[in-house]
């Protein structure tokens, strides 16, 4: 299966770290954040993980849900943990998936067989609340993930599924963002009581609605 933007990611049913779940009731109504990792005691994904249980707080703040996803047992993703909580100072407070018959990797696409046949890519995909895809990211095994982007991502879809507003090329959190072109200058200016900067008319910025 290929999961493309606006598809509704399948629900399934898996042994984790933290037990057995069920990824629908897991995530409830709160965003998700699904990563796989190409197999655990690897380096890369030994930070990658510790960063993201040091970013807990972040994530809670968003209402975003995170889980992992290693094609290794339980037992074995119980050991990793060990080692991660000691190597990157933190505690591992989100569930890894064992997927040691890898399905959930076949089912969200996170094998490519040109890059290998047997370990998933490094691959990322943020839910909505109504549990349809709103973006995918795939790095190659060499390459860690960059989470202050993640996290900035996130802030654009949240903040972008609420407005009738873009974000522009490094848009952070707190600035301005782009008027939708579906929306006329005259309602823009209508619905945006901070002001709304024409640049070109389908070049319209405005103060962060949200702020």
């Amino acid at each position: 299966m290929s999961l493309r933007l606006g598809d509704i990611a399948p629900n399934f049913q898996a042994k984790t770290s933290i037990g057995d779940i069920d990824f629908y009731e897991y995530l409830g109504n709160s965003w998700g954040i699904l990563f796989s990792h190409p197999a655990d005691y690897t380096p890369v994904c030994t930070t990658e993980l510790g960063k993201t249980a040091l970013l807990k707080a972040e994530f809670d703040k968003r209402n975003v849900k995170v889980l992992a996803l290693s094609v290794d047992p339980v037992e074995k993703h119980l050991g990793w943990i060990s080692d991660i909580n000691e190597t990157q100072k933190t505690s591992v407070n989100f569930p890894i998936i064992a997927d040691d018959d890898r399905k959930v990797s076949k089912l969200f696409d996170f094998i490519h067989p040109n890059a290998s046949a047997t370990a998933t890519v490094r691959s990322l995909i943020i839910l909505g609340p109504d549990k349809a895809v709103k973006l995918i990211i795939t790095y190659p095994a060499s390459t860690g993930r960059n989470f202050n982007e993640i996290l900035r991502v996130v802030d654009s879809l949240q903040l972008t599924a609420n407005f009738s507003v873009a974000t522009p090329a490094n848009w952070v959190e707190g600035e301005d963002v782009i008027v939708v072109p579906a929306l006329t200058t005259e309602d823009a200016i209508k619905k945006f009581p901070k002001g709304v900067k024409i640049v070109k008319p389908y070049l319209r910025y405005t103060p962060q609605p949200n702020k």
